[in-house]
């Protein structure tokens, strides 16, 4: 008598268990979408799409778009960083197993309290580190401290000194072609010497009497 209550009450059992997880199979859904901005409609890449009982879940691509299967009736929270979460429930009274949608996502704003750092932990020490603060000099400072503004005052002006600075480039040039023009003046003869010439002779005794070839530093 006890066997024959143990049978139909494991049937029954059995039978409810599998009609449970036939209305669970049938109650799935192919639930799809994209995620967007409130402001603009551009989509929200790697937002979060999770169901609420259970803490499954996907996220968005690159385009914003998701898919996921889903339970009617069930909760869908949406989720991004720098936007407000939204929740989505889904219809229980969907007549097919696919669903799709557009889920608009405002921006999120938080405002941080001020936060002032100071170097220094009071006023007294920030006024002594500022009065005895050495600046660097900079490229220009640097630069005048490297030249001798006199000495190039010199170099550069009307009493420019050949035999204590060396000709300058206008000067080379000058006495370049000075010479390929007397090269050219006397080609095929005999170029005079100057160590035959009496004039100059007497410019160089007058240069030498008057100290021009003495140093002068």
């Amino acid at each position: 008598m006890k066997a024959s209550l143990t049978i139909p009450l494991f049937l029954l059992l059995t039978l409810t268990a599998f009609k449970s997880q036939s209305q669970r199979i049938y109650d799935l859904v192919q639930f799809s979408g994209v995620v967007v901005t409130a402001d603009s409609l551009r989509p929200v890449p790697f937002a979060s799409i999770t169901v609420t009982k259970t803490g499954r879940g996907t996220t968005s691509d690159f385009l914003g778009f998701f898919s996921i299967v889903v339970h009617k009736n069930d909760l869908i929270s949406f989720s991004a960083v720098g936007y407000k979460s939204g929740l989505f429930h889904i219809p229980d009274t969907l007549s097919e197993n696919r669903y799709s949608l557009i889920q608009v996502m405002s921006s999120d704003t938080v405002m941080l309290t001020e936060t002032v750092i100071y170097p220094w932990p009071s006023k007294e020490q920030f006024r002594h580190a500022f009065l005895t603060l050495q600046i660097p000099d900079d490229d220009i400072e640097i630069a005048k401290r490297n030249l001798a503004y006199m000495e190039m005052r010199e170099i550069y002006g009307r009493n420019y000194d050949p035999a204590r600075y060396g000709y300058t480039a206008g000067q080379s040039y000058h006495n370049y072609m000075s010479n390929q023009a007397d090269k050219l003046y006397y080609n095929g003869q005999t170029m005079p010497n100057n160590l035959l010439n009496p004039i100059a002779w007497a410019k160089f005794i007058k240069a030498w009497k008057r100290g021009d070839f003495k140093k002068k530093y």
